[in-house]
């Protein structure tokens, strides 16, 4: 019984230290509900073939279901270890590995050009640093959907205010 209180305890302190590193990173983790993804995923309109981004994947949820329901090949940046391994096993474990590709890092030094839709929920001063490198690195097309929290200055093109979600889609400027 000694042992699995230790191991429980551990468990539990290497959550909270995971939580308390990804926050200043980016945000903390807090899943989306399958059916929230979904509806992000339709949302976006995610065609078969495209590259969509997860920026702080988790636990590779958006990933999974991009690549199973919609065809599509995803790519998630984790900057948390703990989550960077779980999304690797869930990708292994279903066998995507040819369609998804998992980085570990820090999103802002990952190169997001090659990305047709672009996924994130992260914090607001995230999203307000981040919106300058999605100006850059995206082309015109690309559709940002991001969960709670809003890109202020980019072009607004749908919104769900039930689920918080909010569609962007780049301009022909790289200003957006």
């Amino acid at each position: 019984m000694h042992i699995v209180v230790s191991v429980l305890f551990f468990l539990i302190m290497v959550f909270l230290m995971s939580l308390v590193s990804t926050s200043s990173k980016g945000a903390p983790w807090v899943p989306t509900s399958r059916q929230v993804v979904y509806t992000m995923l339709s949302m976006a309109e995610v065609k078969s073939g495209e590259v969509v981004y997860d920026l702080g994947c988790g636990d590779g949820r958006v990933l999974i279901t991009a690549a199973r329901r919609f065809g599509a090949r995803a790519v998630g940046v984790e900057v948390d270890v703990s989550r960077y391994l779980w999304s690797v096993f869930a990708v292994t474990l279903m066998g995507l590995w040819k369609q998804v590709r998992i980085i570990r890092g820090d999103l802002f030094s990952v190169d997001l050009r090659e990305a047709d839709v672009v996924f994130t929920y992260l914090l607001q001063d995230t999203n307000d640093r981040l919106k300058n490198k999605l100006r850059r690195e995206l082309r015109p097309g690309t559709r940002i959907i991001a969960n709670t929290f809003v890109f202020s200055g980019l072009p607004l093109v749908a919104t769900d205010e039930e689920l918080n979600l909010y569609l962007y889609k780049m301009g022909p400027s790289s200003g957006g």
